[in-house]
């Protein structure tokens, strides 16, 4: 068992001075393997951000009622008392078009416009809270509201937030594709590195064959080799992932405050970025298998 461990160690040592042996062309691969590896780190850190921002756009799905803009207080009132017997309905708030018109002329910007104006030009209006909020039923719900005498317009206020949510379902989907693509590119990387060096010792590896050094003994110091080269693109992918937060940080702040949107971008976690290595040592090792695999062979 010691000797086990020993030849660990020693084989872990070994490919660490091959890869220190060569700065230049190892430090080539890892910016290789790390600019591979921060791309879907990088979209998975954007991902994040966005659903940050779907999931503080609207906490509670609205269905907003508009009446028509002949429409009469009585009428108005009708309305109420319907939707107050509506099942799905649970909150009911009652918008005046005079106070939308106050509200409204509190508005800088809107307030000349609005004295232009020879009438009011706001309807009466409803903001419904929903029982249901599953997508089906808020459509059906806003189907019968449709057909109350007196309503001209009904609104899904987080239509767009289910929007946003396809698109972010949409985004993990093509993320995946591109992890999964640009993994190829780390095995075929750690491949063609893994095969040179078993060329460049193809003596050394003879001779060991022929003092009786089994097939794992040969094998593992090119594994650990591609394991550490897998290892080294992550740590690189990951000082890419955290440059990049850092400089974006500030302009996105800035952006998010002109619409009052409290939205902080945030690196990897500690989780992400063990996954990130883990990832990365794997497929290091999964290229020096199929690399040691074909050549050895040969």
């Amino acid at each position: 068992m010691k000797a086990w461990l020993s030849h660990h160690r020693q084989s872990a040592a070994l490919a660490w001075r091959r890869i220190a042996a060569t700065p230049v062309n190892s430090l080539l691969s890892l910016l290789a393997i790390g600019i591979a590896l921060a791309l879907p780190a990088g979209g998975q850190m954007l991902l994040s951000a966005a659903r940050q921002l779907a999931g503080t756009a609207s906490a509670v799905p609205q269905i907003s009622v508009f009446m028509a803009a002949t429409a009469d207080r009585a009428m108005a009132n009708d309305v109420r008392a319907r939707l107050q017997q509506q099942p799905g309905v649970k909150q009911l708030q009652f918008l005046a078009r005079e106070e939308t018109l106050a509200r409204m002329k509190a508005s800088g910007g809107l307030r000349e416009v609005i004295e232009a104006l020879p009438a009011n030009p706001f309807p009466d209006a409803f903001v419904v809270g929903v029982r249901d909020e599953r997508p089906e039923a808020m459509e059906k719900l806003a189907t019968e509201l449709r057909k109350l005498a007196g309503v001209e317009h009904v609104q899904l206020d987080s239509a767009w937030v289910r929007r946003l949510d396809a698109l972010l379902k949409l985004g993990r989907s093509a993320l995946l594709l591109l992890a999964s693509l640009l993994g190829c590119g780390l095995v075929a990387i750690s491949f063609g590195i893994i095969r040179m060096q078993v060329l460049t010792q193809r003596a050394e590896i003879e001779l060991s064959r022929l003092l009786g050094a089994t097939e794992a003994y040969v094998r593992r110091p090119f594994l650990y080799h591609g394991s550490l080269l897998g290892l080294g693109g992550g740590l690189v992918a990951w000082l890419l992932v955290a440059a990049s937060t850092l400089w974006l940080r500030a302009p996105l702040a800035e952006l998010a405050g002109m619409y009052e949107i409290n939205l902080v971008l945030k690196g990897l976690d500690g989780i992400e970025t063990g996954l990130l290595l883990s990832f990365a040592a794997l497929l290091g090792w999964l290229g020096a298998v199929f690399s040691l695999r074909q050549t050895l062979q040969d």
